[in-house]
């Protein structure tokens, strides 16, 4: 067993967010931690890392277990360089770098009666660096540098100067680089792009520990996790598989609770009505049966209504003007920043109708091609053209077209400023701000619920051409599935931005992917695009295994490696046989020692200068022998 929890209770102030919730993990367990927004999954986070104290209940981590926590947001300090910061993780193998070359220094100063000591010292420290693949953790470092995204110019760069997003995968290399035995991740899939997910996806499922995992991204919870704990109305419930596996067993979960739900509240308002009934007769005895059944009535354990099942945010996007068939044509644009091109060479046609997902690593440009086709950035080459009637919609992941200091009612008044309180607040229900939270100012919105507000502004407009960046960014999964469902049944045309492969999957249409030179139009959603790559990836690998210049580089690499193999080989031959013959004239000098002091010996001087020529002889062998080792264990 990694951690155990048992009967957690967390309120701050008079609302509960966690009641006895309890569960074990055990080693090389892969968990998703799933719930809508507030529901307490950051909050068990920082009761599990000791960050707070839970009001009832208790954590029991074994002593010798070691914990790991990322948080969503990181306030790295440090004038440390990136790779530096790296390093820290590898602090025990840095010391054993130290002790060996102290090691190695003695050993060059020692008597013969020191060496063997040494020597015997300085294989546990080998053995022990090699245990933690000490020869390999600058080449860990930098893998693992890359895989998140960095470049090797980052390297260098100073903490302090990094940005959030930043920080959050620096914070999270270093922890995966410390190796703990149970890693608690909040949404770290936040700050990648796709290539970078996927490779944390491999990394995980490869990884020898245990992780918790809290994540909006079903896809990356599909590929990671093989456990979901849910926290759902201050309790925690278990279900064992992927993402997809545990919606399908709660939604025929909510089914059966829904069928109770309904039954009891049946037979409630049934006891209700016979009550009334019988209290109307107003005779004793009926009076006596009513009350008999009140008392039954009030002892039933009254049943929730599973939270699952809002209705409550019913999103339409619907354009209230059609658009002509030919919706916006991009030709040849490309667009630099100083002396730093982000792209070139585009071009893509959009059809009404047609639900677009854009992708493309991060820095490619994605966001200045939006803002390109609204016309708030000017490419440097090329044209964009809007077709017949296209008005546009645009949903930036900044939220900059919100008024912090506005109420929400202000927010959709100033917008639309011919609609009535009721219709805002109509509107507003809609994407679930009911009763005072109208009033709230946007500042003091979470971004879950500055996302909502955006949406229900963008319904109301005219657009019938929807540009949408990161539009999944801060919702719950419940709330992305409201927005996938409006999509999905929106009769105009959509543009999106969006690292949400899951969110990808169920609305797209076509996937365009952009890179620095260009861009690629595959026709289906994000699997089919995943499947083409790869399908393309195969027939270039067989290509280059068919080029006669590809065959003979990869001969010559063979060769090469070959050789090198069979001169470590033969290196590590010689070096064994000097040890050995190290040992044997050592074994023997210590023989001679031992016969030099027996009496019939150290008498018989014929014998005495035998022994004492064979030790010269012996000692001047082991010099060069020394010398000889020396040099093989410095290559």
């Amino acid at each position: 067993m990694i951690l155990a929890c048992k009967n957690i209770s967390k309120s701050f102030g008079i609302t509960p967010i966690l009641n006895n919730v309890s569960f074990h993990i055990e080693k090389g367990e892969k968990i998703g931690l799933v719930g809508v927004n507030g529901a307490g999954k950051t909050t068990l986070f920082k009761i599990l890392s000791g960050h707070i104290t839970p009001d009832e209940g208790q954590i029991i981590i074994p002593n010798q277990i070691n914990l790991g926590y990322l948080s969503q947001e990181q306030d790295l300090n440090s004038n440390s360089t990136i790779y530096d910061e790296m390093l820290d993780s590898k602090k025990d193998i840095l010391e054993l770098e130290i002790k060996i070359k102290t090691v190695e220094k003695k050993m060059k100063e020692a008597t013969s009666t020191q060496l063997e000591t040494l020597m015997n010292e300085y294989a546990k420290l080998q053995q022990k660096f090699e245990d933690l693949d000490g020869y390999s953790y600058q080449s860990e470092i930098r893998g693992v540098l890359k895989g998140l995204g960095f470049v090797t110019e980052d390297h260098s760069k100073t903490i302090n100067t990094l940005s959030g997003g930043q920080k959050t995968r620096v914070s999270l290399a270093k922890l995966l680089l410390m190796k703990p035995d149970l890693i608690l991740l909040d949404e770290p899939t936040n700050h990648l792009d796709m290539n970078s997910i996927s490779w944390l996806e491999n990394y995980i499922n490869t990884y020898d520990g245990s992780l918790i995992i809290i994540s909006h991204d079903r896809y990356f919870l599909n590929k990671t996790v093989n456990k979901i704990i849910e926290i759902e109305n201050t309790q925690c419930k278990i279900f064992i598989g992927n993402y997809s596996d545990y919606a399908e067993k709660k939604a025929i979960d909510r089914d059966v609770q829904l069928k109770h739900y309904m039954n009891q509240q049946k037979e409630i308002k049934k006891q209700e009505e016979v009550i009334t009934q019988l209290r109307s007769f107003n005779r004793e005895k009926s009076v006596k049966r009513a009350r008999s059944r009140e008392k039954a009535l009030n002892k039933i354990d009254v049943l929730d209504k599973p939270q699952e099942l809002k209705t409550d945010m019913n999103l339409q996007l619907e354009p209230q003007v059609i658009s002509g068939n030919d919706v916006l044509a991009v030709n040849s644009i490309s667009k630099s920043f100083d002396d730093r091109m982000i792209f070139e060479n585009i071009s893509f046609d959009i059809k009404k109708g047609d639900k677009i997902a854009l992708i493309g690593d991060n820095g490619t440009g994605k966001t200045t091609i939006l803002k390109i086709i609204l016309g708030e950035l000017e490419g440097n080459t090329g044209d964009v053209k809007l077709g017949s009637k296209v008005k546009c919609g645009y949903f930036d992941q900044e939220y900059t077209s919100l008024t912090d200091s506005n109420n929400l009612i202000e927010e959709i008044s100033n917008a639309y400023p011919n609609m009535k309180t009721g219709e805002i607040r109509n509107i507003l229900a809609a994407f679930l701000f009911i009763g005072d939270d109208v009033f709230k100012q946007v500042y003091q919105l979470s971004g879950g619920e500055k996302g909502r507000l955006s949406l229900a502004k963008l319904m109301l407009s005219e657009a019938n051409f929807l540009l949408l960046d990161e539009p999944t960014n801060h919702l719950d999964i419940f709330s992305k599935e409201v927005l996938e469902n409006a999509l999905n049944q929106y009769t105009g045309t959509i543009l999106y931005i969006s690292h949400d492969r899951y969110f990808i999957n169920r609305t797209a249409t076509r996937v365009l992917e952009l890179t620095p030179t260009g861009v690629t139009n595959y026709l289906g959603n994000y699997d089919y695009f995943v499947e083409k790559k790869e399908t393309q990836s195969k027939e270039i690998s067989n290509e280059n295994m068919l080029d006669p210049k590809s065959m003979a580089s990869t001969k010559d690499d063979w060769i090469k490696k070959k050789e090198n193999q069979a001169k470590e080989r033969k290196r590590l031959a010689e070096l064994s046989k000097l040890e050995a013959s190290i040992l044997e004239k050592e074994k023997r000098i210590e023989e001679i020692d031992a016969a030099l002091c027996l009496e019939e010996n150290y008498t018989n001087h014929i014998i005495l200068n035998e022994l004492n020529d064979e030790k010269s002889a012996l000692e001047m062998t082991l010099l060069s022998l020394y010398d000889l080792w020396e040099t093989h264990l410095e290559e």
